[in-house]
């Protein structure tokens, strides 16, 4: 028999689960403001705007405008002044607006149709237990994920990241050979390139929608030092000739991540560096619940991205968003050959930084 209804108690679960709700048509709502740069003219304006002002200045329909910046300033994205008047705060537009900011965060947003358009294949997924590559989500999903990370490369992965490790950037400016394993669009590459011309990077992925984007910003950087493989084409080099590795939230979505450990094991000097980036995990599913506000973000983002990228494979390991805490990075790296494994003093919001060697 059912147990009796708590009135209060179902009127709070109600609550809740439409703040969810909530949350996503507001994020279609961030998307919309991005795609039609409503925030960029309002950071223009640089004074509170009306609709009207709004409208006129990005072309685009009044009462439209007016009922989006009603919807942004109730979720407390936008600032609202009364008597009509909108404005766009300095830190939000940080994170809106300026892709040059290390808080920029329009990434996600700007690849969330071809997102959400995977609700139609995931009950399929759900019962084949088979999920889809990141090409599946087209053209616009590399460029949504090359938009979200680029701004901690040009940020902290030079002045931050490299030195952190010992003796590698000395051996970087005196040339050396690196390998960049889930290198999507090629920004870390063409940015370490460029910042280092003595030495050779290359950058290897299995997306070929980021693999043209990573080729096209060579070429328009003109740098020589830098190439891209497929790696369905192009396997790492098993000759133990590689100065330093890297692999910036990566290792979780792959389908065969030992694997991939094992070759980079295969591929690097005895002294050389293997750099691991990874999404900052703990070991439960209780602690991640208790000490990552972001959690169930994490874990719904696993199923429509990273664990369906790591199930795209028949034999897939499925770790997904919050599958490679620390112990289990500590334990594949040794699997693969590893003695030493050094988590890194860098303090980052959603990554945990570790330097491994043979």
């Amino acid at each position: 028999m059912s147990a009796p209804i708590d009135p209060d108690r179902l009127k709070l679960y109600s609550f809740q689960l439409f703040t969810k709700l909530d949350g996503a048509i507001t994020a279609g709502m961030v998307h919309i403001g991005d795609r039609l740069g409503l925030y960029r003219e309002m950071v223009v304006a640089g004074a509170p705007m009306t609709s009207g002002d709004l409208a006129t200045a990005t072309g685009l329909n009044e009462r439209w405008v007016r009922e989006w910046l009603h919807n942004q300033a109730a979720a407390k994205l936008l600032e609202y002044h009364g008597d009509a008047l909108f404005s766009i705060s300095p830190e939000a537009a940080a994170v809106l607006v300026d892709p040059t900011h290390p808080a920029y965060g329009m990434g996600m947003f700007q690849r969330l149709p071809q997102t959400m358009e995977h609700l139609e294949k995931l009950p399929g997924s759900f019962e084949s237990g088979l999920g889809y590559d990141y090409d599946s989500h087209g053209a616009v999903g590399a460029a949504g994920i090359e938009k979200s990370f680029e701004p901690w490369y040009r940020n902290f992965l030079v002045p931050v990241g490299l030195p952190a490790l010992e003796g590698v950037v000395t051996r970087l400016d005196a040339g050396a050979k690196v390998a960049d394993v889930g290198c999507g669009a090629g920004v870390a590459v063409c940015l370490m390139a460029k910042v280092f011309p003595n030495s050779e990077f290359h950058g290897y992925d299995i997306s070929v929608h980021a693999l043209d984007r990573a080729h096209a910003r060579k070429a328009e950087l003109g740098l020589g030092n830098a190439h891209f493989h497929n790696v369905r084409e192009a396997q790492l080099p098993t000759d133990q000739s590689l100065d330093l590795v890297t692999t910036f939230d990566c290792i979780h979505d792959m389908t065969h991540p030992q694997e991939v450990m094992n070759a980079i094991r295969s591929s690097i000097k005895p002294d050389g560096t293997w750099l691991l980036v990874d999404i900052k995990a703990r070991d439960t599913f209780e602690e991640n619940c208790l000490k990552n506000p972001m959690a169930s973000l994490m874990y719904g983002i696993s199923i429509m991205s990273c664990m369906a990228s790591a199930l795209s494979e028949p034999d897939g390991a499925g770790l997904g968003t919050l599958g490679l805490p620390e112990s289990k990075a500590r334990e594949m790296s040794e699997m693969a050959g590893f003695t030493r494994f050094r988590k890194l003093d860098i303090e980052h919001s959603l990554n945990s930084f570790y330097e491994i060697r043979p």
